[in-house]
C-alpha cells in the first residue's frame, strides 16, 4: 500500500493507512458504479459501431498478424507464470516477459483510452485516483493542522500498474476475436456443410475437400454429372498445395472478419454480461495491486481458452 511521504509526528501511521485505504475503496466503488453506463455507451448499439469502425484501415493487416502470433504469446505467458514460482528460473521468467503481445490495433488503443479516460478518470484530466488519495490524506492532515501531503509519489506508483492492466485487457480483444472465429466456423460448418468445423483449420480442410471433388468431377472421363456421383462415393484426396492454399484463404478471410467482428459480438458480450464481468475483474485486480503495492495481477484467461479451441481444431483435423 502506498504511504505518505514525510508524515508529521502527530499523524499516526495507522491514520494514514486508513485514509489511503478509504480513498482507494471510494475511488474503485465509483469506478464500478460507472461500468453499466460505460458498457451502454461503447459496447451496445450504436456505440459499438463507433468503437469498432476504427478497425477499417491498417487494423485489417494487424489483426491477422496478431491472431497468428497469439499462440506464441499465450505460451510465453504460461512459461512466465510457471517460472515465477521457481527461484532458479528467473532468467526464463525475464525471457518470457520480453515476448511482445503483438501489434496494438487502433481498436485496442481506442478501447484502452476509453477505459482510462471514461471509466478510471470519469472524463477528467489527470489521474482521478490520485485525487481521491490526496483528499483522504488532506482530511487527516487537516485534523492535525499539518501541511498538505506531497502526493507526487502516488502517480509514480499507480501509472505503471494501470498501463500493465490495460495492456492485458488489450490481449483479451485478440483472444475474443479468435474465440469468435472458432464459433463462427463451427456454426458455418454445421449449417452450410453439415460438418463439425471447430476452427479455421477444420473449415479449410472441408472446403479443400469440396474443391478437390469439384475439380475432379469436372475432369471426369464420363462427364461432370457422373463424376459428381462417383466422387460422392469415392471422394478424392485434396493435394497438399490445394489444402494449404484454401487454409490460407480461409484464415485471411477470418482475420479480416475478426478485425470488424466487434460490431456484431461486442453487443452480444455486453448482453450476456461478459464485458461487465471482465471490467469488474480488471478493477478488482487493480484495486488489490494498488492497495498492496504489488505488480499487476490482472491475467484474463481468454487467451488460454482461445488456444484450447485452436488445439482442439488441430486435433480434430489430424494436424496434431
Amino acid at each position: 500500500m502506498p504511504t505518505a511521504t514525510s508524515p508529521e509526528p502527530n499523524v499516526s501511521e495507522l491514520e494514514i493507512e486508513q485514509a489511503i485505504r478509504s480513498g482507494i475503496a471510494r475511488y474503485f466503488d465509483d469506478c464500478r458504479a460507472r461500468i453499466p453506463a460505460f458498457i451502454d455507451r461503447h459496447f451496445h448499439y450504436p456505440g459499438a459501431i463507433a468503437t469498432n469502425r476504427i478497425a477499417l484501415g491498417w487494423d485489417m493487416l494487424r489483426a491477422p498478424i496478431n491472431l497468428l502470433w497469439a499462440p506464441v504469446y499465450a505460451l510465453a505467458s504460461l512459461v512466465k507464470l510457471l517460472a515465477s514460482k521457481r527461484a532458479g528460473l528467473k532468467w526464463l521468467h525475464d525471457l518470457a516477459s520480453r515476448v511482445p503481445a503483438g501489434f496494438t490495433t487502433r481498436v485496442q488503443q481506442h478501447i484502452s483510452h476509453l477505459i482510462l479516460v471514461d471509466l478510471l478518470n470519469n472524463g477528467q484530466e489527470g489521474p482521478l485516483l490520485e485525487r481521491y488519495l490526496v483528499e483522504a490524506l488532506e482530511a487527516v492532515y487537516a485534523r492535525h493542522s499539518c501541511e498538505p501531503v506531497d502526493h507526487q509519489r502516488f502517480g509514480r506508483l499507480i501509472e505503471p500498474l494501470i498501463a500493465e492492466t490495460l495492456s492485458q485487457y488489450r490481449v483479451t480483444r485478440t483472444a475474443s476475436a479468435d474465440i469468435t472465429n472458432s464459433i463462427t466456423c463451427t456454426v458455418l460448418g454445421a449449417f452450410a456443410f453439415q460438418k463439425f468445423t471447430p476452427g479455421g483449420i477444420g473449415l479449410g480442410v472441408v472446403l479443400a475437400s469440396m474443391l478437390a471433388k469439384t475439380l475432379a468431377a469436372r475432369d471426369f472421363i464420363l462427364g461432370e454429372t457422373i463424376g459428381g456421383w462417383y466422387y460422392s462415393v469415392f471422394p478424392p484426396e485434396p493435394s497438399l498445395a490445394t489444402t494449404a492454399s484454401v487454409m490460407v484463404a480461409v484464415m485471411a478471410a477470418l482475420a479480416a472478419f475478426a478485425a470488424l467482428s466487434g460490431v456484431i459480438f461486442d453487443p452480444v458480450q455486453a448482453a450476456v454480461g461478459l464485458h461487465r464481468r471482465r471490467l469488474h475483474k480488471l478493477l478488482d485486480h487493480l484495486q488489490r495491486d494498488v492497495s498492496l503495492s504489488t505488480q499487476s495481477s490482472f491475467r484474463p484467461k481468454d487467451q488460454f481458452v482461445a488456444r484450447v479451441l485452436d488445439t482442439f481444431d488441430m486435433i480434430r483435423t489430424g494436424l496434431l
